[in-house]
């Protein structure tokens, strides 16, 4: 049985964010700053509650007679009592038998070409384990992106702001950064396991630095373009996050509405329609979250019975990349020419270049990891470089083909006496168009 390391990480990462956010509200409160003061509480306290319903929800605590747990989630101990839950289970696992043991079998990731099916027993202990496991996952998700997203945003405006950084603000960014990237590197855990749930996926350890160090730069990179555009443009960074968040919100529901597939029912037997309605409005409140700092690597489809598309979409991948890279070069240059005296002893142009880096070293690890770290990358139908290589492809001939439309219009006018030839050449290029656009949808 596997030790339940990524459960006492989580632990030690609410805990220990949650209880700085409180000390540093408090000293707001003590200096006489009660907008700061405010600010910080609510951004602590607000993930401490969907954390615990969170942790409710997957265990089902409300259909099972357990009021003492429920008492304890009210009181924000949930995650400290299912921390304490988990480790009783992996102690005890070995000394009383299960009565019940479930045999899975999965997939072995193909070695040579060869893939084995293999069988294992399962017994109780081990799948409440699993789910103490998938619960704290979920909830550092939740942790990270409604909570230390924001906090760490809020903290560094602060700084810019007062043009100080103090020790307990320093460690408290530091505590929200790594919740965040942690945060980040479970949604990956969770995307690779869900699409491939047929098959024993094993992480190693080069794959597990390569997701560290890209979501660091991404977010980092992110946090820092925000928080500088908002110094000089306090009023325009409300449009930029407004068309941010609800961008990623709708484009889900947009998805779904085009598809016109009926209305899930399936999510949870005890719910409602109206309760399914609210547990899809808050997963998509998540997702949106995510992708204001970073890739979300899992992509909501709410047609679809586990709400995850189980598909590589490299193209939508590329987009992404694409226009965030653009959009952070725009506020970096708006922040360039609106900065003000509060710059005056920054080198804002190697700033500015050392940001454009840093998302660029974010990209380069990204590709290093699903080129040669990504665990199944022997299943995918076409490698990341090739897929980047198809759309940059089709970009250029895109580009090309108004050009080359001309050139043969001209040619025609010219000799007109080729008019088959021009016709079946004609043909030709539609035909390698149709084949080039074929072959780069499918590598998506």
């Amino acid at each position: 049985m596997k030790f339940p390391g990524s459960v006492l990480i989580s632990l030690a990462l609410f805990l220990s964010e949650t209880t700085a956010a409180l000390c540093l509200s408090a000293a707001y409160h003590a200096a006489g700053d009660p907008m700061w003061h405010r600010l910080t509480l609510f951004f602590a306290l607000l993930p401490c509650v969907l954390v615990q319903l969170s942790l409710v929800f997957i265990h089902r605590d409300v259909t099972r007679d357990r009021p003492l747990v429920l008492l304890l989630h009210l009181l924000q101990l949930g995650p400290l009592v299912r921390c304490v839950e988990a480790f009783y289970i992996y102690f005890h696992a070995g000394r009383i038998e299960d009565p019940y043991v479930s045999i899975t079998k999965k997939w072995q990731v193909p070695k040579d070409g060869y893939s084995e099916e293999i069988e294992k027993e399962v017994g109780q202990a081990e799948r409440k384990l699993c789910t103490h496991r998938s619960a704290f996952s979920r909830a550092s998700v939740i942790q990270a992106f409604l909570g230390s997203a924001p906090q760490l945003t809020l903290q560094l405006y602060i700084c810019i702001m007062r043009q100080e950084i103090t020790a307990a603000r320093s460690i408290f960014m530091l505590l929200s950064l790594l919740s965040i990237v942690y945060g980040a590197l479970r949604c990956n855990i969770l995307a690779i396991k869900i699409k491939y749930d047929d098959y024993d996926v094993r992480v190693k350890p080069a794959a597990y630095l390569c997701i560290f160090l890209w979501r660091s730069f991404e977010i980092a990179t992110r946090v820092t373009v925000l928080v500088l555009f908002s110094s000089v443009l306090r009023i325009w960074i409300f449009p930029v996050v407004m068309a941010n968040f609800f961008g990623y919100y709708f484009f889900p529901w947009i998805l779904f509405w085009q598809s016109k597939s009926p209305f899930p029912e399936n999510i949870e037997k005890e719910f409602s329609r109206v309760g399914t309605t609210i547990v899809l409005c808050l997963l998509t409140f998540l997702y949106a979250g995510i992708n204001m700092f970073c890739w979300s690597a899992v992509q909501v489809e709410i047609n679809d019975p586990d709400l995850i598309s189980k598909s590589q979409n490299w193209y939508q991948m590329t987009t992404f990349y694409t226009l965030r890279f653009i959009e952070n070069s725009f506020l970096l240059l708006m922040w360039y020419l609106y900065k003000t005296d509060i710059y005056m002893y920054v080198c804002t142009p190697l700033l500015f270049l050392r940001l454009l880096l840093g998302y660029c070293m974010a990209i380069f690890f990204m590709l290093v990891f699903y080129q040669f770290c990504h665990p199944c990358k022997k299943l995918f139908s076409s490698s990341i470089t090739e897929a980047l290589l198809s759309c940059f492809k089709l970009l250029f001939f895109l580009r090309k083909s108004p050009k080359s439309a001309v050139l043969r219009d001209k040619a025609v006018v010219k000799s007109p006496e080729n008019t088959d030839e021009a016709q079946s050449s004609s043909k030709t290029i539609d035909s390698q168009r149709g084949d080039l656009h074929q072959s780069a949808s499918s590598n998506a």
